[in-house]
């Protein structure tokens, strides 16, 4: 992997992966500083989630180092985004689209005077590596359980489009969209392969698909 300084925007819930879409809404005045520095530069950007506590980011290798709830501990895996569409409002506000480009994981925090937060990280060298092809058996049951879920969840699936997807979009876009907890979604950007990830998709397609008696998700 390269080592790359990143420019971070950590935002709860709002996963980014490989190859897919995330449209942002830019208010707050620091990260309105840290997209005018990106249109500047690269127009890239890190999504990347801060974690629940600071002790979970001193034991489960998170990046934060202090305990300010102004500068949140974060994973150590995000996803850097390429800004495409931009929309600059009257107000200073900005609409974004982002597009996913590759995974990278934080080597250390950066001490800076930016208002925004920088790291230095390693990036995957693209955001499909060579493995990233499934056997006709495991994209034949990703396909399968992916329309068990759509029909429990009520979704209107084109599944003639899905079809023609490839493997790393399909196994992007479904854990890009799921409905499933940020947690859960963590899980899934963290996956080393897409094989792990299409497998832990399915997984979490059964246990949030399957509810008890008062509608609460779970395991077979």
């Amino acid at each position: 992997m390269a080592t790359q300084r990143i420019s971070l925007f950590p935002l709860t819930g709002a996963l980014l992966f490989p190859g897919m879409q995330l449209p942002l809404h830019i208010f707050e005045p620091r990260y309105r500083a840290l997209i005018h520095d990106a249109m500047a530069r690269d127009r890239r950007i890190g999504m990347i989630q801060p974690r629940g506590d600071a002790a979970a980011g001193a034991a489960g290798g998170g990046a934060g180092r202090e305990a300010n709830p102004a500068r949140p501990p974060l994973y150590a895996i995000g996803c850097v985004g390429h800004i495409g569409e931009f929309e600059a409002l009257e107000d200073g506000r900005f609409n974004i689209i982002l597009t996913g480009l590759a995974r990278f994981k934080i080597v250390r925090e950066l001490d800076v005077t930016t208002p925004f937060r920088q790291v230095e990280a390693e990036v995957e060298i693209d955001g499909h590596r060579d493995d990233d092809i499934l056997a006709s058996a495991e994209r034949a049951a990703l396909e399968q359980e992916s329309q068990r879920f759509a029909r429990a969840q009520g979704y209107m699936v084109d599944w003639d489009a899905v079809s023609r997807l490839d493997d790393a979009s399909l196994v992007n876009g479904i854990a890009q969209i799921a409905p499933f907890d940020p947690a859960s979604k963590q899980v899934l950007l963290e996956a080393t392969s897409l094989k792990e990830r299409a497998e832990r998709t399915i997984q979490l397609m059964q246990f949030f698909g399957r509810t008890d008696g008062d509608g609460a998700a779970t395991l077979q």
